[in-house]
Parts: structure tokens; sequence; C-alpha cells
């Protein structure tokens, strides 16, 4: 199996799972839209096939050199054998955390919806991959969230969760009357 480890295979199956599940579940929206003669699963089965091609690349990748490192790039070793050590309680807390962050987050975009949770969201993933200077956290996240209101408010109009508790509903309500105003400056 050329250079192929059991952890290569592993991550494969996990990744073509993902890409299987989620192009069953496109089918429970596959409804045609008027202005979009391509179905509301166009882009999402987009998104689908591309992160098959990337699992299958990196499969190949992964089967032509394994985990040896690429000559230039900056930080890249060639130690193999330096892997991560899960008999420490913290670095397995940590990793746990980092996977089940997104479901948490998941969770609650119904009732806190996601014009108020993605800032926590984005904070506490960089937090739990060590970043530990707040200033940069602040500043980081208030530039990927003004980038992703940006991206899903003004440049695709597309609807997301607004929240369906008081204080979110009405934080998002104000963020969408803020948009619809500065579109009304254009």
């Amino acid at each position: 199996m050329g250079r192929l480890r059991r952890s290569h295979v592993i991550e494969a199956v996990v990744w073509l799972l993902i890409v299987a599940i989620f192009f069953g579940y496109s089918f429970e929206f596959n409804q045609p839209i008027e202005i979009y003669k391509f179905g509301a699963t166009a882009w999402p089965r987009v998104v689908i096939f591309l992160l098959l091609i990337a699992t299958i690349g990196n499969l190949y990748h992964q089967y032509k050199n394994g985990n040896a490192a690429q000559a230039g790039l900056v930080g890249a070793a060639d130690d193999t054998e330096d892997e991560t050590d899960f008999s420490d309680p913290a670095t397995l807390l940590r990793m746990i955390a980092v996977l089940f962050t997104p479901f948490i987050f998941a969770w609650l975009l119904k009732p806190v919806g996601i014009y108020f949770s993605a800032p926590f969201f984005i904070a506490a993933i960089m937090w739990l991959f060590g970043e530990r200077r707040l200033k940069s956290i602040l500043i980081v996240t208030f530039v990927i969230y003004v980038i992703f209101l940006g991206l899903f408010l003004v440049a695709l109009n597309a609807p997301l969760p607004q929240g369906n508790t008081s204080p979110f509903y009405d934080f998002s309500a104000w963020i969408l009357r803020l948009n619809t105003q500065l579109q009304g400056l254009w």
C-alpha cells in the first residue's frame, strides 16, 4: 500500500463517510429555486465534490510520500516519530474540546443564532489552539466576524440562523436592520 499508514486510511475513510453522509442529506432539501436554475443543492454538492477531490488527493499524496516532509516548507520536520502524547490528560482534554466545540456551536444555533454565537466560537477555537494573547484573539475574531458578515449578508445575501431566544434574537434583528440600512445607502 505504498507509504500509507493505518492512520492515513482511517482519516480517508472518515472523510469519505462525511462526504457520503452530506451527499445523502442533500436530497432532503433538493428543491427547485425560481431564480437559480441548478436548485438548492447545487452549491452544497459542489462543496461536497471538492471535499471528495481533496480527500482523494490527500490519500494519493500520502500513498506516494507518506509522512515525509516536503523540502522548502517552513517548519516542516522529518520527525515521523514525534507523535502527540495522549498520556497527558491536558492534551487529551484540549483535543476533545476542539472536537466538540463545533458540535456545541451547531447545537446553540437554533436558540442563540449565528450572529451572536459566531464571535465566541471563533475566539474559543483560537484559545483552544493555544493562542493566549487577548488582544490577538479580539482583533482576529473581529476581522473574521466582519468578513463573515460581509460575505453572507452583503455579498451572498444569505439567510442565517437568527436564534429564537429573546436577547439573542434581538441582537440578530439589530444586525439585519443595520445591514438593510447600509445596503439602502448604496
